[in-house]
Protein backbone atom coordinates (compact mmCIF):
# COMPACT_ATOMS: atom_id res chain seq x y z
CA UNK A 1 0.00 0.00 0.00
CA UNK A 2 1.22 3.22 -0.97
CA UNK A 3 1.48 5.95 2.15
CA UNK A 4 1.17 9.71 2.07
CA UNK A 5 5.45 9.84 2.49
CA UNK A 6 5.80 7.46 -0.66
CA UNK A 7 3.76 9.65 -2.39
CA UNK A 8 5.30 12.94 -1.37
CA UNK A 9 8.56 11.47 -1.81
CA UNK A 10 7.67 10.13 -5.33
CA UNK A 11 6.27 14.08 -5.93
CA UNK A 12 9.88 15.15 -4.99
CA UNK A 13 11.26 13.13 -6.78
CA UNK A 14 9.41 14.23 -9.92
CA UNK A 15 10.49 17.81 -9.21
CA UNK A 16 13.78 17.46 -8.94
CA UNK A 17 13.27 15.57 -12.35
CA UNK A 18 11.75 18.62 -14.04
CA UNK A 19 13.96 20.96 -12.61
CA UNK A 20 17.04 19.26 -14.01
CA UNK A 21 15.02 18.32 -16.99
CA UNK A 22 15.03 22.38 -17.37
CA UNK A 23 18.53 23.20 -16.10
CA UNK A 24 20.18 20.98 -18.59
CA UNK A 25 18.18 22.16 -21.41
CA UNK A 26 19.53 26.16 -20.67
CA UNK A 27 22.87 24.98 -19.39
CA UNK A 28 24.16 21.41 -20.56
CA UNK A 29 24.58 18.95 -18.28
CA UNK A 30 28.21 20.03 -17.27
CA UNK A 31 27.24 23.48 -17.18
CA UNK A 32 24.73 23.05 -14.61
CA UNK A 33 25.46 22.53 -10.73
CA UNK A 34 23.10 20.53 -8.72
CA UNK A 35 22.38 24.10 -6.75
CA UNK A 36 20.81 24.88 -9.98
CA UNK A 37 18.58 22.07 -10.18
CA UNK A 38 17.50 22.18 -6.15
CA UNK A 39 16.83 25.95 -6.12
CA UNK A 40 14.75 25.17 -9.65
CA UNK A 41 12.92 22.63 -7.21
CA UNK A 42 12.71 25.06 -4.26
CA UNK A 43 15.02 23.02 -2.32
CA UNK A 44 17.88 22.75 -0.17
CA UNK A 45 21.29 21.41 -2.26
CA UNK A 46 20.95 18.82 0.15
CA UNK A 47 17.51 17.37 -0.30
CA UNK A 48 18.52 16.31 -4.22
CA UNK A 49 21.02 13.75 -2.64
CA UNK A 50 18.22 12.53 0.13
CA UNK A 51 16.40 10.91 -3.45
CA UNK A 52 18.98 10.97 -6.13
CA UNK A 53 22.08 9.54 -5.73
CA UNK A 54 24.25 12.24 -7.95
CA UNK A 55 23.31 14.45 -11.01
CA UNK A 56 24.16 11.92 -13.30
CA UNK A 57 21.58 9.45 -12.27
CA UNK A 58 19.07 12.43 -13.12
CA UNK A 59 20.74 12.55 -16.33
CA UNK A 60 20.15 8.50 -16.64
CA UNK A 61 16.52 8.93 -15.67
CA UNK A 62 15.66 11.64 -17.84
CA UNK A 63 17.49 9.94 -21.18
CA UNK A 64 15.97 6.35 -20.29
CA UNK A 65 12.63 7.50 -20.15
CA UNK A 66 13.19 9.28 -23.35
CA UNK A 67 14.95 5.95 -25.03
CA UNK A 68 12.08 3.54 -23.75
CA UNK A 69 9.52 5.37 -24.73
CA UNK A 70 10.42 5.48 -28.04
CA UNK A 71 11.65 1.72 -27.96
CA UNK A 72 7.95 1.08 -27.24
CA UNK A 73 6.35 3.19 -29.87
CA UNK A 74 8.77 1.48 -32.44
CA UNK A 75 7.44 -2.13 -30.59
CA UNK A 76 4.23 -1.64 -30.85
CA UNK A 77 4.05 -0.36 -34.54
CA UNK A 78 5.62 -3.61 -35.27
CA UNK A 79 3.19 -5.73 -33.37
CA UNK A 80 0.40 -3.64 -35.81
CA UNK A 81 -1.18 -5.43 -38.17
CA UNK A 82 -1.54 -2.15 -40.18
CA UNK A 83 0.03 -2.49 -43.93
CA UNK A 84 3.89 -1.31 -43.51
CA UNK A 85 2.92 2.08 -45.25
CA UNK A 86 0.22 2.97 -42.74
CA UNK A 87 2.33 1.57 -39.52
CA UNK A 88 5.63 3.71 -41.19
CA UNK A 89 3.33 6.61 -41.24
CA UNK A 90 1.83 6.38 -37.70
CA UNK A 91 5.11 6.23 -36.24
CA UNK A 92 7.28 8.66 -37.67
CA UNK A 93 4.25 10.99 -37.14
CA UNK A 94 4.08 9.90 -33.13
CA UNK A 95 8.11 9.94 -32.83
CA UNK A 96 8.12 13.38 -34.14
CA UNK A 97 4.92 14.61 -32.17
CA UNK A 98 6.99 13.13 -29.33
CA UNK A 99 10.18 15.04 -30.05
CA UNK A 100 8.74 18.22 -31.45
CA UNK A 101 6.02 18.44 -27.80
CA UNK A 102 9.23 17.23 -25.40
CA UNK A 103 12.30 19.45 -27.14
CA UNK A 104 13.98 20.20 -24.17
CA UNK A 105 13.69 15.97 -22.44
CA UNK A 106 14.63 14.75 -26.27
CA UNK A 107 17.53 17.68 -26.39
CA UNK A 108 19.15 15.62 -23.21
CA UNK A 109 18.14 12.46 -24.19
CA UNK A 110 19.97 12.91 -27.27
CA UNK A 111 22.46 14.49 -26.67
CA UNK A 112 23.92 14.83 -23.44
CA UNK A 113 24.69 10.84 -23.35
CA UNK A 114 28.58 11.42 -23.27
CA UNK A 115 27.95 12.57 -19.66
CA UNK A 116 26.84 8.84 -18.60
CA UNK A 117 28.38 6.72 -16.37
CA UNK A 118 30.19 3.83 -18.93
CA UNK A 119 27.17 1.37 -17.17
CA UNK A 120 24.37 3.98 -18.10
CA UNK A 121 25.70 4.74 -21.41
CA UNK A 122 25.87 1.06 -22.36
CA UNK A 123 22.17 0.25 -21.20
CA UNK A 124 21.11 3.39 -23.43
CA UNK A 125 23.12 2.51 -26.49
CA UNK A 126 21.69 -0.89 -26.40
CA UNK A 127 17.82 1.08 -26.23
CA UNK A 128 19.42 2.90 -28.98
CA UNK A 129 20.35 -0.48 -31.02
CA UNK A 130 17.09 -2.53 -30.19
CA UNK A 131 15.05 1.15 -31.54
CA UNK A 132 16.99 0.98 -34.64
CA UNK A 133 15.99 -2.67 -35.25
CA UNK A 134 12.54 -2.37 -34.55
CA UNK A 135 12.78 0.83 -37.16
CA UNK A 136 14.72 -1.31 -39.68
CA UNK A 137 12.42 -4.54 -39.41
CA UNK A 138 9.53 -2.29 -40.33
CA UNK A 139 11.24 -0.91 -43.19
CA UNK A 140 12.45 -4.62 -44.25
CA UNK A 141 8.67 -5.61 -44.24
CA UNK A 142 7.60 -3.27 -46.32
CA UNK A 143 10.52 -3.81 -48.96
CA UNK A 144 9.40 -7.59 -48.92
CA UNK A 145 5.70 -6.19 -49.03
CA UNK A 146 6.48 -4.40 -52.30
CA UNK A 147 5.08 -1.65 -50.16
CA UNK A 148 8.59 0.57 -50.59
CA UNK A 149 11.16 0.72 -52.72
CA UNK A 150 14.37 1.58 -51.57
CA UNK A 151 18.12 0.02 -52.68
CA UNK A 152 19.42 0.55 -49.04
CA UNK A 153 16.82 -0.30 -46.03
CA UNK A 154 19.52 -0.04 -43.62
CA UNK A 155 20.35 3.68 -44.14
CA UNK A 156 16.96 4.31 -45.07
CA UNK A 157 16.29 3.66 -41.34
CA UNK A 158 19.14 5.96 -40.01
CA UNK A 159 17.80 8.78 -42.11
CA UNK A 160 13.89 8.13 -40.78
CA UNK A 161 16.11 7.85 -37.22
CA UNK A 162 17.67 11.28 -37.93
CA UNK A 163 14.84 13.31 -39.16
CA UNK A 164 12.95 12.77 -35.10
CA UNK A 165 16.50 12.95 -33.49
CA UNK A 166 17.16 16.15 -35.29
CA UNK A 167 13.95 18.07 -34.40
CA UNK A 168 15.37 18.28 -30.46
CA UNK A 169 18.24 20.18 -31.63
CA UNK A 170 16.27 23.34 -33.97
CA UNK A 171 12.31 23.04 -32.64
CA UNK A 172 11.86 25.85 -29.78
CA UNK A 173 7.87 26.32 -28.75
CA UNK A 174 6.33 29.42 -30.44
CA UNK A 175 7.73 29.00 -33.63
CA UNK A 176 6.70 29.01 -37.10
CA UNK A 177 5.34 25.43 -37.28
CA UNK A 178 3.43 23.28 -34.61
CA UNK A 179 4.21 19.84 -33.66
CA UNK A 180 1.03 18.71 -35.21
CA UNK A 181 2.10 19.83 -38.69
CA UNK A 182 5.97 18.73 -37.80
CA UNK A 183 4.52 15.48 -37.01
CA UNK A 184 2.28 15.51 -40.43
CA UNK A 185 4.94 16.33 -43.08
CA UNK A 186 8.20 14.40 -41.55
CA UNK A 187 5.53 11.40 -41.77
CA UNK A 188 4.67 12.32 -45.25
CA UNK A 189 8.93 12.57 -45.77
CA UNK A 190 9.33 9.40 -44.21
CA UNK A 191 7.19 7.93 -47.04
CA UNK A 192 9.36 9.50 -49.91
CA UNK A 193 12.67 8.06 -48.27
CA UNK A 194 11.01 4.62 -48.33
CA UNK A 195 9.93 5.01 -51.50
CA UNK A 196 6.79 4.11 -51.27
CA UNK A 197 3.77 3.39 -53.17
Amino acid sequence: MTTRLDRDADATRARLLEAATTAFAEKGFKGTTTRDIASAAGMSPAALYVHHKSKEELLYLISRSGHDRILRLMQEANASSEAPTATLHRVIHDFAIDHARGPAAARITNYEMSSLTPEHLAEIRDIRRRTEHELHKLVEAGVAAGDFDTPDPRMATVALLSLGIDIARWYRDGGRWSPEYIAKRYADMALRIVGAS
